[in-house]
C-alpha cells in the first residue's frame, strides 16, 4: 500500500455516504479504536503503579506529577500541531502506525529505569509517540463518516478509554500479585509493536473530502479558528475540565491505597471497575443522546456537557468525603457517567466548525490546548498540594517529609499523605465549574460558527 498521493490527486470521499462499505468503515473505527485503547494503557499505567515506583525509588507527590503531567504532555503538545499537518498531506495511517510503534517501545523502556531521570525521558517518548495518535484519528473518522454519523462514531472512538483503561487495571492487577512494576510495563508496552504493524498491513487511508483543496497555511487555519467563539469556548471548556480529570486520573490509584489501605492489586481493579464502567456509559451515552436529541435540540452539543459536568461535580465531592471504600468507589461509578458527557460533543463541536481542510488541524489544537493545561496543570498541581497539606499535617504531629521517606510505612506518614491527597482533589474541583460555564456560552454561537 502507498502513500496518500499529493493534493491535486487525492479522490473525494462522498459527502453524505461515508468511505468505503459500512463494514469496512466500522473496521477502520474498530481498528482505531483497538490503537487508542493501547494508548490509554501506557499512559495510565504509570498511576496504576506509581505507590511501587514512589517507595523503590524515593520520589514524591509533586514529582509523581511531573512524570504523569509535563514529562508527557510538553512534546506531546509540541508535536501534535505538526504531526496534524502532515496529516492534512500524508497517509494518516503510516503516520498512527509509527506513533504506536514510537510510544510503545517507550513504555516498554520505562520497566528498566533507575530513577526519576530515567523515567522523565521515557515519558517523554512516550508522549512524542502518542502525538500521533488522535489528530490523524479524528480526521480520518471525519473523513469516513457521514456528517449525521459522526458524533457516534466519536464516542465509540471515546470508548477506547475504557477499553484501555480496563486492560491496564486488570493487566496491572494480576502482574502486581504475581511480578513487579517493571514487569507491567514490559508486558504492557510490547503488544503496540505488533498493532502498529497489523494497523499499517491492513487499514487503509480514507479518500478525503474537498481533495482538490490543497492544505491552507498554519497560521491561516489558527486564526479561522480562533476566529470563532464556540472553538475558543470549548477549548477553554475542555482544557479547564482536564485539570481536573487528569490529576484525579492520575491519583484516583494513590487515593484508594493511602485512605482505604488498599493493596495495588485491589486498587488497580476498582480503579479499572469505575472508568472501565463510568467511562464507556457516558463516553457513549454523550455520543448518542448528541446524534438523537440535535435534530430537535441544536445547541445539545455545547449544553449536555455542561449539564453533566455540573451533576459530577458534587458526586466527586461526595466520593471523597466518603469513610468506606465501598461507598467511595460506588459513587466514583456513577460520578463520571456524567462527567464523561462532554467527550463525543467537544470533538464533534471541534469537527463540525472547522473547514474540511482544517480538521486535523482543529483537532490537534484542541488536543494541544486540551492536553497543555490539563496534563501541564493537573497533575503537578494536585501533586504539589497535597505535598503541602500532607506536610502540614505532619508538621502538627511534630513529623517532616525527611523523616517519611525514611519511614514511610509510619502511620502518622500514611495518614498525612492521604489527607494532603483528599484535599487536593476536593480543591480542584472548582475547574469543573468553571468548565462548565464555557461550555454554555459555546452555545450562545455554535449556530452561526458552524460548517457542516
Amino acid at each position: 500500500m502507498t502513500d496518500q498521493p499529493g493534493p491535486a490527486a487525492r479522490p473525494v470521499a462522498p459527502l453524505d455516504t461515508g468511505y468505503g462499505s459500512p463494514g469496512y468503515r466500522a473496521y477502520l473505527l474498530g481498528a482505531l479504536v483497538a490503537i487508542y485503547a493501547l494508548s490509554v494503557v501506557d499512559r495510565v499505567l504509570l498511576a496504576l503503579v506509581q505507590e511501587q515506583v514512589k517507595r523503590e525509588l524515593l520520589l514524591t507527590d509533586f514529582q509523581l506529577g511531573l512524570l504523569g503531567g509535563p514529562a508527557f504532555v510538553v512534546c506531546y503538545s509540541l508535536l501534535s500541531v505538526p504531526i496534524a499537518r502532515l496529516a492534512e498531506r500524508y497517509n494518516r495511517i503510516t503516520i498512527l502506525a509509527i506513533g504506536t510503534a514510537v510510544w510503545s517501545a517507550a513504555t516498554a523502556a520505562s520497566g528498566f529505569a533507575q530513577n526519576f531521570t530515567h523515567l522523565l525521558w521515557a515519558r517523554i517518548a512516550v508522549g512524542s509517540g502518542e502525538a500521533a495518535c488522535v489528530p490523524p484519528s479524528h480526521s480520518s473518522i471525519s473523513d469516513a463518516f457521514p456528517a449525521r454519523r459522526r458524533a457516534l462514531a466519536f464516542a465509540i472512538y471515546g470508548l477506547a478509554i475504557p477499553i484501555g483503561t480496563l486492560a491496564a487495571s486488570f493487566g496491572v492487577a494480576w502482574i502486581a500479585k504475581h511480578y513487579d512494576w517493571r514487569t507491567a510495563f514490559i508486558m504492557l508496552g510490547l503488544p503496540g509493536l505488533l498493532a502498529a504493524f497489523l494497523l499499517k498491513l491492513t487499514v487503509r487511508d480514507p479518500a478525503r473530502r474537498r481533495g482538490d483543496v490543497r492544505p491552507v497555511g498554519f497560521t491561516i487555519a489558527l486564526k479561522t479558528l480562533l476566529r470563532k467563539p464556540t472553538y475558543r469556548h470549548v477549548c477553554a471548556g475542555g482544557a479547564l475540565l482536564a485539570i481536573y480529570s487528569f490529576a484525579m486520573g492520575q491519583f484516583l490509584p494513590s487515593y484508594l491505597i493511602r485512605y482505604f489501605q488498599l493493596d495495588t492489586s485491589t486498587a488497580a481493579a476498582a480503579f479499572g471497575v469505575i472508568f472501565g464502567i463510568s467511562v464507556a456509559v457516558g463516553t457513549f451515552l454523550g455520543g448518542f443522546l448528541t446524534d438523537r436529541l440535535s435534530p430537535r435540540y441544536p445547541r445539545i452539543i455545547t449544553w449536555l456537557p455542561a449539564v453533566g459536568l455540573l451533576i459530577a461535580t458534587p458526586l466527586f465531592a461526595l466520593a471523597l468525603l466518603q469513610g468506606s471504600a465501598a461507598a467511595a468507589i460506588g459513587i466514583l461509578i456513577v460520578a463520571p457517567v456524567f462527567h464523561l458527557f462532554w467527550f463525543a460533543p467537544l470533538f464533534t463541536v471541534a469537527q463540525n466548525v472547522a473547514p474540511p481542510d482544517m480538521r486535523a488541524t482543529a483537532s490537534a489544537l484542541l488536543l494541544t490546548i486540551f492536553n497543555m493545561i490539563g496534563y501541564g496543570i493537573g497533575p503537578p498541581l494536585v501533586g504539589g498540594l497535597a505535598d503541602h497539606f500532607g506536610a502540614r499535617r505532619l508538621a502538627e504531629q511534630g513529623l517532616d517529609a525527611a523523616s517519611c521517606q525514611v519511614n514511610a510505612s509510619l502511620s502518622l506518614c500514611t495518614d498525612a499523605a492521604a489527607h494532603g491527597l483528599r484535599l487536593a482533589l476536593l480543591i480542584a474541583l472548582v475547574f469543573m465549574i468553571w468548565a462548565a460555564i464555557h461550555f454554555l456560552l459555546a452555545g450562545r454561537s455554535l449556530d452561526r460558527d458552524r460548517v457542516d
